[in-house]
């Protein structure tokens, strides 16, 4: 099966010269340095070929920390979802959407307690996890939008209301000031890649209002340090909604 093409993106937004770049050198340094020539795509990762770029993406960038039984499934399922972000033929980023069900979660095996927990309060979960970001030529605007596309896949295509992420300790201060996630489960062993995990929490509706705050605004990411003035404008996430619904069969689409 192709890729979808669920949108394509400039590294550097577009709105971003409108405003006075060079007064925050953070922000001067991360995107002049870019370009806005250079664009890059978000595609379902449906196809074999696009799906063993990002292992190889996977392979590499958790493979220097020492965990090496980090891969994608051999295949999309309704509840596991891969994104990755394309650079020409390049994989440049790439994170999976695990969607519960009756078998669980990957976080399970070290915070099932923490999970059931929020189950019993009626909380639809879901997961993101392989999150991986190539240091050369991704940046946060990579991350921002497929984080962004991740969201309307879990919770506005598919009703979740809550994200779950299992992260490495050293992680957690930067999701927590890039995403607002709360920490829900404190230190314990990933079993799967022998490493410690912490279990980080976020409610849908809180990102919803954040992007519908400062979506599409890159000019604010000078003062709102997040990633959500990185994220798309309500018209782009209408379009990307409206692809992945085209994309979808009607029994995928009863399970929502």
């Amino acid at each position: 099966m192709a890729p979808t093409t669920l949108i394509a993106a400039p590294f550097q937004p577009r709105r971003l010269h409108q405003a006075n770049a060079a007064s925050d050198n953070f922000l001067a340094t991360e995107f002049d340095a870019l370009g806005d020539e250079r664009q890059f795509k978000i595609e379902s990762a449906d196809s074999f070929i696009v799906r063993q770029s990002a292992n190889r993406l996977l392979r590499e960038r958790y493979g220097w920390r020492g965990y090496h039984a980090v891969r994608l499934p051999a295949d999309q399922t309704t509840n596991r979802t891969t994104l990755t972000a394309i650079e020409e033929d390049s994989t440049i980023g790439t994170i999976t959407i695990g969607l519960d069900d009756s078998t669980g979660m990957n976080c399970d095996d070290a915070f099932g307690d923490e999970l059931d927990a929020l189950r019993r309060a009626g909380q639809r979960l879901c997961e993101f996890t392989k999150l991986a970001i190539d240091p050369i030529t991704g940046n946060r605007r990579v991350l921002a939008a497929l984080f962004h596309v991740a969201y309307i896949v879990a919770h506005r295509l598919r009703g979740r209301d809550r994200l779950v992420m299992e992260v490495n300790p050293r992680h957690v201060r930067y999701y927590q000031r890039m995403l607002g996630a709360k920490v829900i489960g404190e230190e314990r062993t990933n079993r799967s890649v022998n490493a410690p995990a912490v279990l980080l929490s976020l409610g849908f509706e809180y990102i919803a209002s954040c992007i519908r705050e400062f979506g599409g605004r890159p000019e604010c990411a000078g003062t709102e340090r997040t990633l959500y003035p990185l994220a798309f404008t309500p018209d782009e996430e209408s379009g990307i909604l409206g692809r992945l619904m085209a994309a979808q069969t009607p029994a995928s689409l009863a399970l929502n």
